[in-house]
């Protein structure tokens, strides 16, 4: 999860803007891609929700890279979906060191072999969202909603009735497994990274929710109908973020003394609000409330490559029960991630050359003869 504001940790510095001045949240600013994207747009009408609400209108914002591919049945058979986190977007995984090592010719998704798509997920980047007018009218959405309209999105919208792989980080890591259960032949593999597949509860669901009710207890909030972001709020959330998106071997090495360590935490939580709405915040924040695919993790027929990393404060080795929860599934393979100064805590999952030669190998097993 975390993904774009993960990345603005590692950002250069930019001044205090929009949420300090009262002026409205920006729409998303992307660093330049060297990748041929296409752009596309697809809208659900009246989408329901789990909660019995619906939208007249769902946009669903996606990239695409390469061309699509059908068999002599004509079946896709091609296609990569690939899954970002918590606050990311289509473009979170352009980000060099993911693209740039799987991508390429000879890579393990080479475009020109690949039909690469990247979705904008409900709340983020530039589908529909709280912040586009209607606040905390917003249906509430989770992750079968999200999981649901990537399913309608591309049979309905793509025409793709078939996936090569489901790779996601993060959020991406949980829905991947998701659908797994709720599609379970839709897709020939599963590369689920950073993430259990489990109620989010204990430490992991403290954090979330303490960042949540920081925003909710500034009284700039406003029940949502603020005219000024609640700056003192999401400052509050920006220090969890840091926190749970660190990685600390890498952290040593750059901050080694107390006034850098100090002056990274003021320039990063000054970057997250400046690029922060406090209600898609709260939605996207909220959206894990109803995640729970322990009790069908059987019924994931696909193979599964599942990775964590030691350093992941997020998802800790410590607490011992990825292997456990690895053993029900019929064809799945974990692997943790020795935490090193090649892994990045919660953001190895983006940091593809730690992990490339898996993935290598589940393409490989789940190729079809």
């Amino acid at each position: 999860m975390l993904q774009r504001l993960c990345a603005l940790l590692f950002a250069a510095a930019v001044p205090l803007s929009a949420a300090q001045s009262g002026l409205p949240i920006p729409k998303p600013s992307y660093a330049p891609t060297h990748w041929p994207i296409q752009n596309g747009v697809y809208a659900i009408h009246d989408f329901r929700f789990g909660t019995g609400e619906t939208l007249p209108d769902l946009r669903l914002h996606y990239l695409t890279l390469g061309t699509l591919h059908r068999d002599a049945a004509g079946h896709a058979d091609n296609a990569v979906l690939l899954l970002h986190g918590t606050s990311g977007d289509a473009h979170s995984l352009l980000n060099p060191v993911f693209s740039d090592v799987l991508f390429g010719p000879g890579q393990p998704l080479d475009i020109a072999k690949h039909f690469i798509i990247l979705p904008d997920d409900i709340g983020m980047g530039e589908s529909s969202k709280p912040s586009d007018g209607l606040r905390m009218k917003f249906p509430h959405y989770d992750y079968a909603d999200m999981v649901r309209s990537q399913h309608q999105m591309l049979v309905d919208g793509l025409h793709v009735d078939h996936l090569r792989l489901i790779l996601g980080t993060s959020m991406g890591c949980m829905q991947s497994f998701m659908w797994g259960e709720a599609y379970p032949d839709f897709s020939d593999a599963l590369a689920p990274f950073a993430c259990m597949p489990m109620e989010l509860a204990g430490r992991n669901r403290m954090w979330r929710y303490m960042a949540m009710q920081s925003i909710r207890d500034d009284p700039a909030w406003d029940n949502g109908n603020y005219t000024t972001e609640p700056v003192e709020g999401l400052r509050g959330a920006a220090d969890f973020i840091i926190i749970a998106g660190s990685a600390p071997q890498q952290m040593q090495k750059d901050f080694p003394t107390r006034q850098q360590a100090e002056d990274y935490v003021t320039r990063t939580v000054d970057r997250i609000v400046t690029h922060t709405d406090a209600d898609d915040f709260l939605y996207y924040f909220d959206a894990s409330r109803n995640y729970n695919p322990e009790p069908e993790l059987a019924t994931i027929t696909a193979p599964v490559l599942w990775i964590n990393s030691a350093d992941d404060f997020i998802n800790p080795p410590e607490l011992d029960i990825a292997p456990q929860l690895a053993a029900l599934m019929p064809h799945a393979r974990f692997i943790l991630i020795p935490a090193s100064m090649q892994s990045y805590g919660h953001g190895t999952h983006t940091h593809a050359e730690v992990w490339k030669d898996y993935l290598i190998e589940l393409l490989q097993e789940s190729e079809k003869k």
